[in-house]
């Protein structure tokens, strides 16, 4: 089966939700999934209902703390950019049908690593992997890239009325 390149982008909620429910569906297949989640260090509610399809889908994280509210430092860049370089061994070992890059836009954008050490990781991607790549502020040369693209614009959300995360909802 041919792969394509997935990007769900934008400032809305439901893009890491988008993309585990790809992996739920897979998974529903017999197809194997990697998630490596970058920028994010902390164990969230899907990853205890993952661990019940350990068999199918693996999920790490490449991040050290949240960090969207400071500067990135050093060791946040390094765990990163040994994540991408790990990915790329994993995506190139034949193991998994499906590789979900989960908050990779991000990555990009607060320079953990590259655009280009994306796309290149994206030029070498097997013909059968289907990728997806996901998080706010995609790269137009990302976009450019990809077979399907798409945007989750927030419209309303009651975060601005002091919701905060709820578990099992957001987290």
């Amino acid at each position: 089966m041919k792969g394509y390149l997935q990007v769900y982008t934008g400032n809305g909620k439901g893009k890491t939700t988008a993309a585990f429910g790809l992996a739920l569906r897979a998974a529903g297949a017999g197809l194997r999934t990697y998630i490596a989640q970058f920028a994010k260090g902390r164990e969230y509610s899907e990853h205890r209902a993952l661990a019940r399809l350990s068999d199918l889908i693996t999920i790490k994280q490449y991040g050290n703390r949240f960090f969207l509210h400071r500067d990135p430092d050093p060791e946040d860049i390094k765990i990163a950019q040994n994540g991408l370089e790990e990915v790329r061994k994993v995506m190139l070992s034949g193991k998994y049908d499906i590789i979900i890059l989960d908050e990779a836009d991000i990555a990009t954008y607060y320079n953990l690593f590259s655009v280009e050490d994306l796309l290149e990781l994206i030029h070498t991607r097997p013909q059968n992997i289907e990728m997806v790549i996901t998080g706010r502020y995609a790269d137009q040369r990302v976009i450019e890239e990809a077979d399907l693209v798409t945007e989750m614009k927030e419209i309303k959300h009651y975060y601005k009325q002091g919701v905060m995360a709820r578990d099992g909802i957001e987290k």
